[in-house]
């Protein structure tokens, strides 16, 4: 039997939760338009966003800034978050098993790996920071890739995986709203209107992963969490995940933050 979801041994980030307005929301939620038709303006977005994310939880967490600091970005695609890590002054990794993705938006980043998040071609506790954005629902075992995070990220070092929510507005990517009745028949239905299969083929490359699972991985890891909370989400509404029901409808992408022990 799963032991229950651990509650957080320490509040949310102060700096985060400061920067988490609804001003903040409402732009990120209007980029989504963006990602197919212009996806170097919506990752452009992203990236910043996920760059002072991750500072603002390391500097909370360790009282240490970005500077100097190993980030392994898993399913990094092909490289769009590696400028704005850069400017932090950290030295930036992304892993990509596609080497059509990696490619796709003719960008090259130095030191780029070719390899599986669930199954991270690096060493034990190799890097500072682990993090990973919108890739663990277009895997098929998206909690091996979280514990493989787990395992590459030194004692004391920082883990963030942020997910797509499957009953969220997000779930089914260009195949929604229709994935709420079913994967496969948004998949077809996307065929039939397209004339073409969707970029995130359900069962192949995108997968029903739901918000009560990352809560599940957070029960059984030996990782300190510290919190979990609604990435799009403005700060006041963040006890939308403690609802089970309307943590699965309401909450677009979920984020954990952890620390290895």
């Amino acid at each position: 039997m799963l032991k229950a979801a651990k509650t957080p041994t320490r509040r949310s980030s102060p700096r985060f939760a400061r920067r988490a307005t609804l001003r903040r929301s409402l732009r990120l939620l209007g980029s989504f338009r963006f990602e197919q038709t212009d996806p170097a303006l919506f990752y452009g977005g992203l990236a910043a966003d996920s760059a002072a994310l991750i500072a603002d939880f390391y500097a909370d967490l360790t009282g240490r800034s970005l500077d100097g600091a190993t980030i392994l970005d898993v399913g990094g695609g092909p490289g769009y978050f590696a400028d704005e890590f850069a400017r932090t002054g950290a030295r930036y990794i992304p892993v990509e098993p596609d080497p059509t993705e990696m490619h796709a938006a003719g960008l090259s980043v130095a030191g780029a790996v070719r390899g599986s998040g669930m199954a991270l071609p690096f060493r034990d506790d190799a890097v500072d920071i682990c993090f990973s954005s919108n890739v663990a629902e277009h895997v098929s075992k998206p909690w091996v890739m979280a514990d493989e995070m787990v395992r590459v990220t030194r004692p004391g070092g920082l883990m963030v995986l942020s997910y797509t929510v499957w009953h969220g507005p997000f779930g089914g990517h260009e195949t929604g709203p229709w994935h709420y009745l079913g994967g496969e028949y948004a998949a077809r239905r996307y065929r039939r209107k397209h004339g073409r299969e969707p970029k995130n083929r359900f069962g192949t490359s995108l997968f029903a992963v739901r918000a009560a699972d990352g809560l599940r991985w957070t029960a059984r890891t030996p990782a300190e969490v510290h919190t979990v909370f609604p990435r799009y989400h403005p700060r006041w509404a963040w006890w939308l995940i403690r609802v089970p029901m309307v943590r699965e409808l309401l909450v677009s992408n979920l984020v954990v933050v952890a620390t290895k022990s």
